[in-house]
């Protein structure tokens, strides 16, 4: 298989390194803010051991997320996975999720990694992912992964204005 294009998204969080870490890497921090708007995660299994993994279930939870999934003939909840392949608290994150969710196209992998580190009071994370299999799904990615990272952002400025 030929290697795809990667992408890269850039945030800056007003938060510890710590905080940030935590919400990508435990189950309560995960199911706060991971999937994009619309929908919900129940983790079903973590172990961020390299080689092991998290399990969940993504579920469709607007109404006009419900529609979209249905009318593209997707179910409204899907079983997703990945497996770590390195773990450098609080520093770095990599891991192969599996895309075996796109009706008609064959299971395959794409690899992303997170870069933290903490500049000042801030985190700056940079989110390094492949693309998807064909741009229009490349697309839909990485508008699932903005609509992510502003969720991420605003539980941490949530938490920092309750401090």
């Amino acid at each position: 298989m030929t290697e795809r294009p990667k992408l890269t998204l850039e945030r800056t969080f007003q938060a510890s390194i710590d905080d940030v870490w935590e919400l990508w890497t435990t189950k309560e921090g995960i199911e706060s803010w991971w999937g994009p708007e619309g929908f919900s995660v129940v983790v079903r299994d973590l172990d961020l051991r390299p080689g092991h993994g998290l399990a969940y279930t993504m579920s469709a939870t607007a109404p006009e997320m419900i529609d979209y999934m249905m009318k593209a003939g997707m179910p409204v909840s899907n079983e997703h996975s990945l497996r770590y392949t390195e773990v450098d608290p609080p520093w770095r994150l990599a891991y192969m999720e599996k895309v075996d969710f796109i009706p008609g196209v064959e299971t395959y992998e794409v690899e992303t990694v997170i870069e933290l580190e903490q500049v000042g009071d801030a985190v700056r994370m940079v989110l390094t992912s492949e693309s998807m299999h064909d741009e229009h799904w490349t697309k839909l990615a990485v508008m699932g992964r903005e609509g992510e990272l502003d969720r991420l952002a605003k539980l941490l400025l949530n938490r920092r204005q309750s401090e």
